[in-house]
């Protein structure tokens, strides 16, 4: 198949590079079609192995105990690896975990991989299933110790034979050159080929079995974003996990960044990626509302949902997307301002309030402090947390080009909200048309803070729609 590979599987104590460890090593060296050396090893992990992985492996912490530690064998295993081509059933999982090993011991390991799941989605295209026990089953292959690391070793030896005999050495060999040919990161399982994903601007969207998507990322380079994605498996617990379910990429191209943050933004909200961290739903959004009085009982309120309209932004500060964490803030700012946590309705009662018996409030509960004061520095303190008011006089457009796709898109907002992405007049028209109520979104306005505000790095880009 190549000139020198080394054909690898590892058992670990579980699925995370960066947490498990390895507890048993095997590996067979192949040159030039004859085996030159086997080597198997248990190790210690130095960590508990769970009662699941023991029934799984075979693999018992006694077994392990008197096992030498990965740091005994590493020199032996990279010797054994040197110049040969890592091979191995989802090589993802076993080089990922060989760098966390070896960089654990301050080493850097370089050596190419070959997965065999993936060699077997291109010489079997007609079949679904690629993992070792379906490979097995079809091949008519068996193994007394299958989940043991040289058990699993040699099932891939008897299918490399058995698929050169059937395909002939100069298919196996052509198709792993071409895995080799810098797809050695890639999932296993991942059907969408690589080079179809363009280097353009755009919006990604992992999936796995399911219509749900596993994850969905924005990038101004799209292939790059996805390969990073994936060359990170090895050592991100949660880009492990991605790169284990993924099927398939799609990817929706736009105009510029902006787009593309924006589109982001609304796709995850729409779709509820399984694996974003932050899922951004809006429902629970809140601000904090100062009343104009001075004396009033209670200074501020706390608005959500249709009360937090950006016309009312001269009077609101936050957001936070919840009322915990809005309460947090407010009793953080009352805290550094020394400001009435009953004032701020953070406390119910009359008379002084408890900040002010241990010297942490100046008194405006008992008369101490005149209301006017202390509604200024309340003003004051809120200051760098007051919303922004629409500063353009209706809509705007801001429009992008890609000189690369030749793509143009106009984004319409109005109150800082996203109404349209158009085209062409036609669509512009019907967005500014268009009278439906948008609700707040956080991203957006966090987003336009950014570009649409007169000092923004786009203000070259923005139009006037007023009608």
């Amino acid at each position: 198949m190549l000139p020198s590979f080394v054909v690898l599987d590892l058992e670990t104590t579980g699925g995370s590079p960066a947490h498990d460890r390895v507890t048993e090593i095997a590996a067979v060296r192949i040159e030039n079609g004859r085996e030159v050396a086997r080597w198997s090893t248990l190790v210690n992990p130095d960590t508990s192995i769970s009662h699941f992985i023991q029934n799984l492996t075979g693999i018992s912490n006694e077994m392990v105990r008197d096992a030498p530690a990965f740091g005994e064998v590493a020199q032996h295993l990279l010797e054994l690896l040197e110049g040969a081509v890592l091979v191995a059933h989802n090589a993802r999982f076993d080089h990922g975990f060989l760098q966390s090993e070896f960089a654990r011991l301050d080493i850097t390991l370089r050596v190419k991989t070959l997965c065999t799941v993936r060699l077997s989605r291109l010489l079997y295209p007609q079949h679904r299933s690629h993992g070792l026990d379906a490979i097995m089953q079809r091949h008519g292959l068996a193994s007394s110790a299958r989940h043991r690391a040289m058990g699993d070793v040699e099932v891939v030896l008897a299918w490399l034979a058995s698929a050169t005999r059937e395909l002939g050495a100069d298919q196996v060999k052509h198709q792993a050159g071409t895995l080799l040919q810098g797809s050695a990161a890639l999932p296993p399982n991942l059907t969408t080929p690589i080079q179809d994903i363009p280097q353009s601007c755009g919006v990604y969207l992992f999936y796995g079995e399911g219509q749900v998507p596993l994850y969905i990322g924005k990038s101004v380079n799209l292939r790059s974003r996805v390969m990073a994605h994936f060359q990170a498996a090895g050592k991100v617990a949660h880009e492990m996990r991605i790169a284990q379910e993924i099927r398939r990429v799609e990817w929706i191209e736009t105009a510029g960044e902006i787009g593309a943050l924006l589109l982001e933004a609304r796709l995850v909200k729409e779709r509820q990626p399984l694996h974003n961290r932050q899922l951004r739903r809006e429902s629970s959004l809140c601000a904090w509302r100062l009343e104009t009085d001075p004396s009033a009982r209670v200074l501020l309120t706390l608005v959500r949902g249709e009360e937090l309209q950006p016309q009312q932004f001269d009077r609101l500060y936050g957001v936070y997307r919840s009322k915990a964490q809005a309460i947090k803030g407010l009793r953080e700012l009352a805290e550094q301002h020394a400001l009435c946590p009953q004032a701020l309705g953070l406390e119910s009662g009359k008379g002084r309030c408890f900040a002010h018996q241990i010297g942490r409030c100046k008194g405006v509960c008992c008369g101490e402090e005149k209301p006017a004061v202390h509604h200024l520095r309340l003003q004051l303190a809120l200051a760098a947390h007051r919303l922004q008011v629409w500063p353009h006089a209706g809509p705007v457009g801001l429009r992008e080009h890609s000189a690369e796709n030749g793509r143009t898109d106009i984004h319409v907002f109005d109150q800082w909200c996203h109404l349209a992405t158009v085209h062409d007049e036609a669509e512009l028209e019907a967005a500014l048309q268009s009278r439906q109520t948008l609700a707040f979104d956080l991203d957006s306005y966090r987003l336009l803070l950014k570009h649409l505000l007169p000092s923004g790095k786009h203000k070259a880009g923005l139009m006037s729609l007023r009608q």
